[in-house]
């Protein structure tokens, strides 16, 4: 691919890390969605730290030599949304590496406007995944938390990083499942209250061994299985308020009776706001915030067939690729 020129409004970036995804590993699997969606040739690649190398006409906002990352959904700028200030809720936003060339590469153009500014020292590894621990804090900033009994099921990287803000935002207990036993010992290493393996023991037992009266307040459903979320409805407090971020394969049955009579809540959530919760990411790690236990491997960006091998066998946390070479 010829290197990129940044254009009126645009930067370019010189890549320094960049983190693999789940949906890169949809695409580099070459799968039925990467097959209907991406359109050939494309460089992929979203999650990424770099600094800028140049700037395009009329931007005025960063400098060359500033360390950023970037918000990876290009909005229209015209819909509702959009011109009420909703932009995460773009129904046209263009995804990075997905839609038009995005990060596995030396340099990458962005519009001025979808970069942040990392202002404070931070660790290149922790900034080149600001894009998934948006995920995570955007879920986890939907619902007050403090003093709160929190259910993660999903204990995949954004998952683990939802545990450590919920814990950072003051919720008592921190419960996260799945039936891998490598990432449930990562939530133990991150400090969650109890990581339990499904396959093997009831919500109900883990609500027993903490000594819960009740159900779960608050829950985050990162998994996309069908059983955790049925199990989640199962296993809530009356009044209680689920986020789900997690994404199923395939439709499923839900038993919304429980939901009804319960009075839950349960919302629905993508992306991050744009940029409050970039923000509010900085503030985390400025106040002690620590998501690097979740970064497993680190691979130099010319071994990306091994760091790829070893995302795909989901023994890992966040794998992360150095450009800085």
């Amino acid at each position: 691919m010829p290197e990129p020129k940044p254009g009126p409004g645009e930067v370019l970036i010189r890549v320094l890390r960049t983190g693999i995804c789940g949906t890169d590993l949809h695409i580099d699997a070459w799968n039925d969605w990467a097959q209907a969606t991406l359109k050939l040739p494309l460089v992929v690649g979203h999650e990424f730290v770099g600094e800028i190398a140049e700037v395009g006409e009329g931007v005025e906002s960063v400098y060359v030599g500033e360390l950023v990352g970037a918000e990876g959904h290009i909005v229209c700028g015209r819909c509702r949304n959009c011109l009420a200030g909703r932009r995460v809720l773009c129904a046209n936003s263009v995804g990075i590496g997905v839609h038009r060339d995005g990060a596995f590469a030396e340099f990458i153009v962005m519009p001025a406007g979808n970069v942040w500014p990392h202002l404070s020292e931070i660790d290149l590894d922790v900034a080149s995944i600001f894009d998934p621990f948006g995920n995570a804090v955007h879920v986890a900033t939907q619902y007050r938390l403090v003093a709160e009994d929190v259910l993660i099921t999903g204990a995949g990287p954004i998952g683990l990083m939802a545990a450590i803000v919920a814990r950072h935002n003051g919720a008592r207990f921190v419960v996260v499942t799945d039936v891998s036993e490598y990432r449930l010992e990562l939530a133990r290493k991150i400090g969650v209250t109890l990581a339990v393996d499904v396959s093997r023991t009831r919500l109900r037992e883990a609500q027993a061994e903490l000594g819960m009266k009740e159900g779960f307040d608050v829950a985050f459903e990162m998994s996309g299985v069908p059983s955790a979320m049925r199990e989640m409805i199962d296993n809530m407090a009356h009044g209680g308020r689920v986020a789900i971020l997690g994404l199923p394969d395939h439709e499923f049955a839900v038993d919304w009776s429980q939901v009804v009579f319960k009075m839950l809540t349960v919302k629905g959530v993508y992306g991050r706001q744009i940029f409050e919760t970039w923000y509010q990411m900085s503030v985390f790690v400025q106040t002690g915030l620590d998501i690097s236990p979740v970064i497993t491997h680190r691979f130099p960006y010319h071994d990306y067939k091994e760091a790829f091998a070893v995302g795909h066998s989901g023994k890992c946390g966040k794998v992360v690729l150095d450009w800085s070479d």
